[in-house]
């Protein structure tokens, strides 16, 4: 098929737009003649051969993009042809609006990764890039190419399901660390038998489950500190719950994208995603996450004000309820996570001498109201009240909190739990007393054990 090709995007999007080669060659020429480029006359053969790998020059790659858009009613971009010097895989976390070129992409980005075994292979998007490529994936449609359908049976999709829960419920608990590249693989598996085709039948099932995989990978990916692989498998997360017709899925990997951007201290970006995500969020569920999260941000931001509101909002949209049915990726949102966020909200407000109520009193709420099962969150709420305290001056209060948090995350495989180590660093750098000390002494050699040098 189409993907042992030199360059399997082209090929793709000309088997899709059903457009001969002499005919593409024929139009190229006619374009190039009417942008004043007379020496551009490729023929049929010269087609074959930029399928094959060839790189033409500019303004070749443009034409072609443009006379492909039109045939297939799209647009497109020479990124999105394999036409750029880098190709699609590397040059963007943008993916080709076509079933099996994304898929194509998304399994170079999975091999890349379990091969390459380089944190930094594949670069961070920031900026406008990131947010106009979240606001096309959230408002895109994909379009299928393949007639055959050999890549799911019904048994495979309740296997895919299956291995995914089991992956979800072990990150939640342990970790993703020990797991990561075996999650990866599974993705890899996926987007291997897209290609091959799947089932109208069992179409929405195939892309919800390859959604909620590629959201957990790109979980996983972040809290390994492999930054710019989580947003791509992030990125084919939005696309698949796209084709699934669960839009709202899509808006929730959004606010993942959004947390990472507050991790890396980007939290102009974290408020254009968001602010994309809360024009396309329906579900009481996801609109209170996204209200959540904003309000997060604006405290980052000092901007006492908007952070009220927005979190305000979010307590309305609790109180009211989230409907009888939340669907499961979203049920993680609840009383407890929005604790979490108002907790880290005061925190950073009171960091900036501009808050209202202590956050220990959110972090005592959020661990008070976690449900079972998600050890890592407990983690990081029990650190996180350690230094609260230690920050409002209850030293022997927040060392025992701190040496109970320090228990526990000494069993939890994450650099996301390491780095809010290093908030109870800075509360407990003012004391000098021998029990803040031995905090002090512990949380240090725990944080060497896993480094990263971000706080969160």
């Amino acid at each position: 098929m189409a993907s042992r090709s030199g360059n399997p995007h082209l090929a793709l999007w000309i088997a899709a737009s059903g457009l001969s080669h002499g005919e593409i060659a024929r139009r190229t020429a006619v374009a190039g003649k009417a942008r004043g480029h007379k020496q551009i006359a490729p023929d049929a053969t010269r087609i074959r051969r930029w399928i094959d790998g060839e790189k033409p020059r500019p303004p070749v790659p443009a034409l072609l993009a443009d006379i492909l858009a039109e045939a297939v009613g799209q647009p497109l971009t020479p990124g999105d042809l394999g036409l750029t010097s880098a190709g699609p895989v590397l040059n963007s976390i943008q993916l080709p609006l076509l079933t099996e070129a994304a898929a194509q992409a998304l399994a170079g980005w999975t091999q890349m990764d379990l091969f390459m075994n380089r944190r930094d292979t594949l670069k961070l998007a920031i900026g406008a890039p990131l947010v106009l490529a979240a606001e096309r994936m959230l408002g895109g449609g994909a379009r299928a190419l393949t007639s055959n359908a050999k890549g799911f049976s019904t048994d495979a999709v309740a296997a895919l399901e299956e291995v995914t829960a089991y992956f979800t419920q072990a990150d939640a608990s342990k970790g993703g660390g020990l797991y990561r590249s075996a999650i990866v693989a599974q993705l890899a598996e996926a987007a291997r038998r897209i290609q091959d085709g799947v089932p109208p039948s069992l179409r929405t099932r195939v892309f919800s489950a390859t959604a909620d995989l590629a959201a957990l990978a790109g979980w996983v990916s972040h809290d390994s500190g492999r930054y710019g692989t989580a947003q791509r498998y992030w990125s084919y997360g939005v696309y698949a719950a796209g084709e699934a017709g669960q839009r709202d899925r899509g808006v929730e990997i959004v606010t993942r994208m959004s947390h990472q951007m507050i991790y890396l201290g980007r939290p102009d970006d974290a408020l254009g995603l968001l602010g994309v995500a809360a024009a396309k969020a329906t579900l009481p569920a996801t609109r209170a996450l996204v209200a959540s999260q904003t309000g997060r941000v604006h405290a980052a931001l000092g901007d006492e004000r908007a952070a009220e509101r927005h979190l305000g909002q979010a307590d309305e949209l609790l109180a009211d309820g989230l409907g009888d049915e939340v669907p499961e990726w979203v049920a993680y949102f609840d009383a407890a996570e929005h604790a979490g966020a108002r907790a880290v909200s005061a925190r950073d407000l009171t960091g900036l001498d501009r808050g209202s109520r202590a956050a220990s009193i959110h972090f005592t709420d959020a661990l008070r109201l976690r449900k079972p099962g998600f050890e890592r969150v407990k983690v990081m709420d029990r650190i996180g009240l350690a230094a609260a305290l230690l920050d409002e001056g209850e030293a022997e209060r927040g060392a025992a909190a701190a040496h109970q948090a320090l228990d526990d995350a000494a069993r939890v495989d994450s650099t996301l739990v390491a780095s809010r180590l290093n908030t109870l660093l800075d509360a407990a750098r003012p004391y000098g007393t021998a029990v803040v000390e031995d905090v002090r002494t512990r949380a240090k050699e725990l944080a060497a054990a896993r480094p990263t040098t971000i706080a969160a």
